[in-house]
């Protein structure tokens, strides 16, 4: 995948195709030794959002499953380590990119995507930052119809729940708190963005969202009208129950 950016539109256009796809990749971990907190926090939280998103994509297979969710254990077990420098982890978080890369390179991903290419240039909001922001606002909304695959992601990652609501409950948390510790904004309030601009942007944001490559893998099919919704949360800090 490649992602074009129009600076006269300020819209970010994902671009699909197996000819995109490298003969040879190398994941070379002497590339992240020296990468800043801040970066290692917003890739990490990228590479989460790829693994989470081809998990529960529509085109999604058994191969993508294992890649997915393994990269999604080793965020788990690897990125709060990463952001404090351990090189150990900064190997395993380089090395789980790669994975979530191939799942999503097959099974593509969903409205945290969406959301993000339409709203980044806007806001000025860096692409990995802005994952980190809509992830637990899309997991809310697409657990209508996938609510299954978030528990097992929560089950496989080792978080406490009694029934799939609860282990959907926990990822949901898992992800918040994950932001919290590495200081990124939980809303695009808290970000920076003001409600004036928000709200000059809003519905041509949420009206090019809906026709991103990516909404239409999401697990639920997306109107205008809930992708606004979703904006709005994600602004005002709002759990999405619609």
């Amino acid at each position: 995948m490649s992602v074009v950016i129009d600076e006269k539109t300020g819209i970010k256009y994902p671009l699909a195709d197996f000819e995109l796809t490298p003969d040879l990749a190398i994941i070379d971990p002497s590339m992240v030794e020296s990468m800043p907190k801040q970066i290692t926090a917003y890739t990490g939280m990228d590479a989460l959002t790829h693994g989470i998103e081809s998990y529960v994509a529509k085109p999604r297979t058994l191969l993508t499953d294992a890649l997915a969710i393994e990269s999604v254990e080793l965020v788990k077990q690897h990125l709060l380590h990463s952001y404090e420098g351990n090189p150990q982890s900064r190997e395993a978080m380089h090395i789980a990119q790669g994975m979530a890369g191939m799942a999503f390179a097959n099974a593509v991903l969903g409205n945290v995507h969406s959301l993000s290419h339409k709203s980044g240039p806007t806001f000025d909001i860096p692409h990995g930052c802005a994952n980190a922001i809509y992830l637990p606002y899309v997991i809310q909304f697409n657990r209508t119809v996938v609510a299954d695959r978030y528990a097992a992601i929560a089950k496989r990652i080792g978080l406490n729940g009694q029934s799939t609501d609860e282990l959907v409950d926990a990822l949901v948390a898992w992800v918040r708190e994950l932001n919290r510790n590495m200081g990124i904004p939980s809303t695009l309030k808290e970000y920076g963005v003001s409600e004036e601009l928000f709200n000059a942007h809003m519905d041509s944001m949420a009206a090019n969202a809906v026709k991103d490559p990516c909404t239409g893998t999401n697990p639920r099919e997306t109107s205008v009208e809930e992708m606004k919704k979703l904006y709005i949360a994600a602004f005002k800090g709002e759990d999405v129950t619609f």
